[in-house]
């Protein structure tokens, strides 16, 4: 078989038939009904183009910067745990976007330590939970400090939803010869996968070494997660403490509300990722897309804004652009890649988007992707969802029967 793909769709297929049932399941997005994660894809299909048909044009330029990192185009790694994908997990990510020019975002969650994926993408964003006291907190950010981490990426859209109407996958808390005997019917007619495990020496590790504290060693992905949902959820001094010890650019991920926008101007972050954390979160969420037009609107003049979620194809990434966004952030895309064709699916990946936004430009008759605007958009009426604004007066419904006399 051809390693080249054409499409994100394709990965998504060689993926599906390349990956044991329980390590594939780990990477199907969506909780509860799915509702959410099916909005994510289903809103850019319903944003349309309003091309050009003449009109002089040259080379297109597709650059950006993002908490001032210079990247070859308006894509970066949005940072997901990776187990048991591909045996060099974030490392071979970290290596392809570093190839195609692009910053890399990494998960406190993720299969490999910090210090080896800045050494392979200097451009390397560490995303931190808010996991721990606050003592674990600022160890786990001076790490990546020290490990050279240019940014910071906080994110706190969690609600833990439980379940799925298609079922969890089996995740092991430790792959011990019980563990293995009874997962060996999924991996053995898994052969490619099996294989490239096989060379590499080693087996799929279950730990988080980056919620790892001191010389402790890293804790079980189950034990970390705990910790996680035992801690007490943040407010927005516990931001501003984060911008403050980070001391350098912070991104507040997930964000969908505009009074959440204007807090996070409040509280010092330097950009903010309208997310629904890929569908991944509260389902009934309303697709990201759907969110940024009027979040870019309220404070796209004082922050970066950027957007995560539904991305599959160059002309999404040209829809978020010209809506407001600096640039977009992809997680099941590339993990689609990574797993059909390690780092060079990754790279074949963000080589399809690249076409696909070249595509756009040219189609649009723009030179640049900070050229983009609403005007080369068709958003069909009722398409935005306004979350977290004031309904004027005169449309407000009243608080009780007193107001309405």
């Amino acid at each position: 078989m051809n390693p080249w793909f054409e499409t994100v769709a394709e990965a998504h297929r060689r993926a599906k038939k390349r990956l044991p049932k329980s390590v594939y399941g780990a990477l199907v997005a969506g909780s509860e009904r799915g509702q959410t994660i099916d909005d994510n894809q289903a809103a850019f299909t319903e944003l349309g183009f309003a091309p050009h048909v003449a009109g002089p044009i040259g080379e297109r330029d597709q650059s950006t910067t993002v908490m001032g990192q210079q990247i070859s185009m308006p894509v970066m790694i949005s940072p997901t745990g990776v187990q048991a994908v591909h045996p060099d997990g974030e490392v071979a990510v970290a290596r392809a976007a570093a190839a195609r020019g692009t910053a890399m975002g990494l998960s406190s969650f993720a299969s490999k330590p910090v210090e080896e994926v800045v050494a392979a993408n200097p451009m390397t964003f560490f995303q931190l939970y808010w996991c721990g006291s606050k003592d674990d907190i600022s160890a786990r950010m001076a790490r990546a400090k020290a490990a050279g981490a240019v940014g910071l990426i906080l994110t706190l859209d969690w609600s833990f939803s439980m379940g799925r109407d298609w079922g969890s996958p089996v995740i092991p808390e430790k792959l011990d010869l019980r563990t293995m005997a009874s997962f060996a019917p999924q991996v053995i007619t898994k052969p490619r996968w099996l294989t490239a495990y096989l060379r590499s020496g080693a087996l799929p590790d279950l730990t988080a070494p980056n919620m790892a504290l001191g010389d402790a060693p890293a804790p079980g992905f189950f034990g970390a997660y705990g910790e996680w949902m035992g801690t007490a959820a943040p407010d927005w001094s516990d931001v501003a403490w984060v911008c403050e010890q980070w001391d350098g650019p912070v991104m507040l991920k997930g964000v969908m509300r505009v009074d959440d926008a204007r807090r996070a101007v409040d509280a010092g972050v330097a950009a903010i990722s309208v997310s629904n954390h890929g569908g991944n979160n509260l389902d009934g969420t309303p697709a990201s897309i759907r969110a940024l037009p009027v979040v870019a609107d309220a404070v796209g003049h004082e922050i970066e804004i950027l957007l995560d979620g539904g991305i599959r194809r160059g002309s999404d990434v040209v829809k978020a652009v010209a809506l407001g966004a600096r640039a977009v952030m992809i997680g099941r895309a590339y993990l689609w890649g990574l797993a059909a064709n390690g780092q060079a699916g990754v790279e074949n990946v963000l080589d399809l988007l690249r076409g696909g936004i070249d595509s756009a430009l040219l189609g649009l008759r723009k030179t640049n992707v900070t050229d983009l605007d609403r005007s080369d958009i068709v958003i069909p009426e009722g398409f935005e969802r306004r979350l977290g604004v004031e309904a004027p007066a005169q449309l407000r419904v009243p608080d009780s029967a007193a107001e309405a006399v």
